[in-house]
């Protein structure tokens, strides 16, 4: 006969167990940000360019009163801008913040999904036929049963190589 303690105890178990995820799809591919790490989804609209800055920083968002660095996922990981980014910087494009450092970022994806708890046991290393670009920034994988939820290391994608001056 189990109690109200054992049953608080394995669900206790259970969730340190999980690991969490907010999905997002770039360029067809679903990835996962460690749910830790995501301060909010928004949509980014009036992105301000920056003269100058590595092709992966699209430009800079008010966001509630504070300045965030917006960095293009597709182009931080090698693919082409999506066929409807051309124009002003009036879009209107999907984002997920990130604080790093007391710095605020806004990572911009084609779309934002759910948020998935997977078992740390199905928590792999990254593959190595994994595409160079992706591996370079993912920290594993979880092989679901219809695709492959790569998980990205945040720390490793907001380390961008800025330009030398000349």
């Amino acid at each position: 006969m189990t109690g109200p303690t054992d049953d608080a105890a394995s669900g206790l178990a259970a969730f340190e167990d999980s690991l969490d995820y907010v999905t997002v799809t770039v360029g067809g591919q679903l990835f996962g940000l460690p749910i830790a790490r995501v301060q909010d989804v928004f949509i980014a609209t009036r992105i301000t360019p920056v003269p100058l800055a590595p092709r992966e920083i699209v430009g800079l968002i008010n966001l509630r009163g504070r300045v965030v660095t917006a960095v293009c996922m597709r182009r931080r990981m090698g693919h082409a801008d999506a066929p409807d980014a051309a124009g002003s910087g009036e879009r209107e494009l999907t984002a997920v913040g990130i604080d790093l450092g007391g710095e605020a970022f806004a990572l911009i994806v084609d779309s934002v999904g759910e948020v998935m708890r997977l078992s740390r046991a199905t928590f792999e290393a990254v593959p190595i036929h994994l595409d160079r670009a992706w591996a370079s920034l993912a920290e594993g994988v979880h092989r679901l049963d219809d695709r492959l939820l790569v998980v990205i290391d945040v720390d490793t994608v907001l380390t961008i190589e800025l330009p030398v001056a000349a």
